[in-house]
């Protein structure tokens, strides 16, 4: 007589859960001299979005902050840093971008799920750190969480089956083994889909409260702040613990999407960025 099936063990939710729950957290401390950080996310950075390209060099121009945390899809593709070495390229622009930014603060990036081929050759160019997902951070006296969130979207199933597969580095050197040309037509037709997509609304899956409890506890952290999802809330997870998600950008289309997300003595503030361009915050301030 056959035993009955355990379905819990068969469920690939509770399996990516446990697999999560696992995850190293990268810690690191802010320095003394720091008094404001902020985070911004999902600009999906592109020739064809000129406006929120300008947007953004805007905003590197006028932060008061300390530091700038780029929590992932900074970019809509990214085929692989030696695009920086073509004459003219839109990578080699937004290097430079980043490298006039840099002489004033300090700059952070970490991958999200369309710019995870971004390598040490970008970030040292652009003169940022590449931080490791999930991170925690010691700032103010408090441990910050922060992550892009896609590894968190467990009931994604079709999206978690490609991560597993996209971070591989096997499959990354077979991807930026093909020639820089035919790179640029797969993210030509990475970007048509995505274009699709939006334009029927689908809704992915959110975040799920068990993985980032799981991550939270681990971190000893009670905020977790993250992308991805384009769903800018603040989430209360339980009594001790929240997470808080960052907005997308789109200045191409009205009305315009982008904010910027700061932590400083007075503590955390969302700020349109329109507001935050007008005045600026003064630094180490509210």
């Amino acid at each position: 007589m056959d035993s009955p099936t355990d379905t819990r063990a068969a469920d690939p939710d509770e399996a990516l859960r446990a697999q999560l729950a696992t995850t190293a957290v990268h810690a690191f401390a802010a320095p003394p001299a720091w008094r404001s950080i902020e985070f911004i996310s999902d600009l999906h950075l592109q020739p064809q979005l000129p406006l929120t390209w300008r947007s953004w060099q805007r905003y590197l121009q006028a932060s008061t902050a300390d530091a700038i945390f780029m929590l992932g899809d900074l970019f809509e593709a990214w085929v692989g840093d030696d695009a920086l070495d073509e004459a003219d390229s839109f990578e080699a622009a937004c290097a430079q971008t980043l490298r006039e930014a840099s002489g004033q603060r300090a700059l952070f990036f970490m991958h999200g799920n369309r710019d995870f081929l971004i390598g040490a050759q970008f970030a040292q160019r652009s003169g940022m750190q590449l931080l490791p997902d999930p991170s925690c951070l010691a700032f103010l006296g408090q441990r910050w969480l922060l992550s892009h969130g896609d590894a968190l979207c467990v009931e994604d199933s079709e999206y978690q089956r490609f991560r597993a597969v996209a971070r591989s580095p096997a499959w990354q050197q077979q991807i930026l083994a093909q020639p820089l040309a035919q790179r640029r037509q797969l993210a030509g037709a990475m970007r048509s889909q995505s274009e699709a997509r939006r334009m029927r609304e689908v809704i992915t899956a959110d975040v799920d409260t068990k993985a980032a409890l799981a991550w939270l506890q681990q971190a000893q952290a009670p905020t977790l702040i993250h992308g991805h999802t384009h769903r800018p809330a603040s989430h209360p997870l339980d009594a001790d613990h929240q997470r808080v998600v960052l907005t997308d950008w789109d200045t191409d289309l009205e009305p315009a999407r982008a904010e910027v997300l700061r932590i400083d003595a007075a503590g955390l503030q969302r700020i349109a960025l329109d507001d935050y361009l007008a005045r600026p915050p003064q630094p180490g301030a509210r």
